[in-house]
Formats: C-alpha cells, sequence, structure tokens
C-alpha cells in the first residue's frame, strides 16, 4: 500500500492557505498524512490550519492532519522540520498557495508509483506542473518539462520538474535533508541528490504523464530572481562541473535573445 505525507510550509499565509488545505482535503485517495509546519505566524494562519485539522477529522476520510508551529531558521529549515516528521511511502512538498489540480491526483500518483512483482518502489515519481494565479486560474503551463525518462543529469538542463510535483521515496529523502546554506535553490540541490541515491541503489523514476501540481506564481524564489539565479548556477556547478554549467547557461541565454 502506497501512502503519502503532504508538508505544507507556512508563515503569515493566511491569504493563500486555504486553497491549498482544500485541495489535499478533497483528495479521494485516504492514505494520507498532512504536515503542516508552521514558523510561528503572527496572523490567522495557526487557526485556518487547526479549523482544517477539526474539518478533515470530522470527513473521516482517512487523511491525519499534524500541525507545528514555532520560530525556524528559514525556508528549508521548517522543510527537513517536516521532512523528520513523514511517516508515509513518499513524500512530496505543497507549499501555501499551492494546490493539486484535481480531487485524483493523488490516486494517480500512487497507481503510478505501486510496484510491480518482484520490483521495488521507484525511487522518484513525478509529473507536469501548470501554473495558477492567487485566485486559482491557469495561467500557463510551466515552460521547463519533465522527459519521458528523468535521471539525475536530465537537471543539466534545469530543473524540470518542478519541486511540486516531485514525489521521493520517504525512506530516500529522510538520509538526505536539505541544504540550508542555500536560501533559494536547496531545492534544486535536494532533487537532484533524491535522484543520484535512486540511481546508486538501481531504482526507477516514473512519469504519471499528467499534471500533478498547481504553482502559485509568486513564490519565494521569484521574488529574489537574480540572488536565486546565481545561487542555482553555484548548486549546478557542483553536481555537473563549472565547464558544463556554463556551457548550459550561455545556451540559455542565446536562445533567449534569439526568440525576442
Amino acid at each position: 500500500m502506497i501512502t503519502f505525507s503532504v508538508v505544507t510550509i507556512t508563515y503569515n499565509a493566511e491569504k493563500v492557505l486555504q486553497p491549498t488545505l482544500d485541495s489535499v482535503l478533497m483528495q479521494d485517495y485516504s492514505h494520507v498524512e498532512h504536515i503542516i509546519i508552521d514558523g510561528a505566524s503572527k496572523d490567522n494562519t495557526v487557526q485556518m490550519a487547526r479549523d482544517y485539522q477539526a474539518f478533515s477529522d470530522k470527513a473521516e476520510n482517512g487523511h491525519t492532519v499534524l500541525i507545528q508551529s514555532e520560530p525556524d531558521k528559514g525556508l528549508y529549515d521548517a522543510m527537513n522540520k517536516g521532512l523528520q516528521k513523514a511517516t508515509g511511502t513518499y513524500i512530496v512538498f505543497l507549499n501555501a498557495g499551492d494546490r493539486f489540480p484535481d480531487t485524483e491526483t493523488l490516486d494517480k500518483v500512487a497507481t503510478v508509483a505501486l510496484p510491480g512483482d518482484g520490483e521495488e518502489s521507484p525511487a522518484v515519481v513525478y509529473g507536469n506542473t501548470d501554473i495558477i494565479d492567487k485566485d486559482g486560474i491557469f495561467l500557463y503551463h510551466r515552460h521547463l518539462e519533465p522527459p519521458e525518462e528523468l535521471t539525475w543529469q536530465s537537471f543539466e538542463e534545469g530543473m524540470l520538474v518542478c519541486h511540486q510535483a516531485f514525489y521521493a521515496r520517504t525512506d530516500i529523502a529522510k538520509k538526505l535533508p536539505y541544504n540550508t546554506r542555500y536560501r533559494y535553490s536547496s531545492d534544486v540541490d535536494w532533487c537532484i541528490r533524491v535522484m543520484k541515491e535512486g540511481e546508486r541503489y538501481g531504482l526507477s523514476l516514473r512519469n504519471v504523464h499528467a499534471v500533478v501540481a498547481n504553482y502559485l506564481e509568486e513564490g519565494q524564489t521569484t521574488q529574489h530572481h537574480r540572488a536565486s539565479l546565481i545561487e542555482r548556477y553555484k548548486v549546478m556547478c557542483k553536481h555537473y562541473g563549472v565547464i558544463k554549467t556554463t556551457f548550459h547557461r550561455v545556451g540559455f541565454l542565446v536562445r533567449n535573445v534569439m526568440k525576442k
């Protein structure tokens, strides 16, 4: 049986949180724990989470909701707290403002994750992402799309799978906490390390062939775009080397200029 740990990180998120909570609550799949890690919000975020927890308990949908609210040392420190609490077969991070695209999303992921006879569960299950605005209105499909067959080398071309569409086996993920020295791109580094670990054990990475995440356009990285690009370059250099990374970055810039 496949189980899921859905981790949501919040801080003063009352304006964007409710749709995220609703999208988890409405999942038809029963075997879900929703872990909400709050950074000691000063607005109504924690009360919203508690109201949702009470409603979810009454719904008897098989979901469990865990809430922790305390100061943290930043986004990736909070993610590590969620990671350590996770008990599901797979873990996915669905932050405040992001949401599942439909009620069957986790059903689709579980179907693909289920191992066949004599097989091990895949290290990662992944899918596509749509970008939405704060009202949940579709804006566009994410420009970078996952390849048919994903490997850790695939990210040389960029983060081809959105973090919110990346389901990692929890037993692998727990051994690989987020690097809190990064402020904006630890998710890229983490995804690459998880895929490397999966390859080391000979585990597959499986494509759902569906949109599995709706991503809110205004995220932390969007707000700090320049600093994020510099940090992401350093992450890529660490995994792929300076020459390869620089070559890909220059090619990316040339393609963008030619499109204009």
